[in-house]
């Protein structure tokens, strides 16, 4: 696993997603974001992660982990867990005063304690 010395970049490029979290459970994370390394000498800089709870009733939980591997592999480690997101609203996870970088072959999932009731929107730079 390479970590890119990212003071004479070439190119940074800004991305965005937005998932449903359709998993309850590991090890079958709803990807978020993914360093392959099949695209190696690239970091990802997180700028924000937010949760959505799309229930105009019920509050639900939401986990979100980075996995030491690309593709959600290995063992994650919570960043956020067990979460709670009240119906109608939003839960900043992650913000530019606690964004992160993830390495290359590394990836970031999510489970919730309801299927199809979350979305996460994530920001990230991809640097090279």
């Amino acid at each position: 696993m390479a970590n890119p010395n990212i003071v004479n970049v070439t190119a940074i490029y800004g991305n965005t997603s937005s998932n449903l979290i359709t998993s309850t459970a590991d090890p079958f994370a709803t990807a978020l974001i993914n360093n392959q390394t099949s695209t190696p000498n690239r970091v990802f800089k997180v700028n924000s992660i937010i949760a959505a709870n799309v229930d105009g009733s019920n509050n639900y939980d939401i986990t979100i982990k980075i996995f030491p591997e690309d593709d959600l592999g290995g063992t994650g480690t919570a960043i956020a867990s067990t979460i709670t997101v009240p119906a109608d609203s939003s839960v900043v996870i992650i913000d530019k005063n606690t964004s992160f970088y993830l390495l290359e072959d590394r990836s970031i999932g999510a489970t919730a304690g309801t299927a199809n009731k979350i979305v996460v929107t994530c920001s990230w730079e991809e640097i090279s």
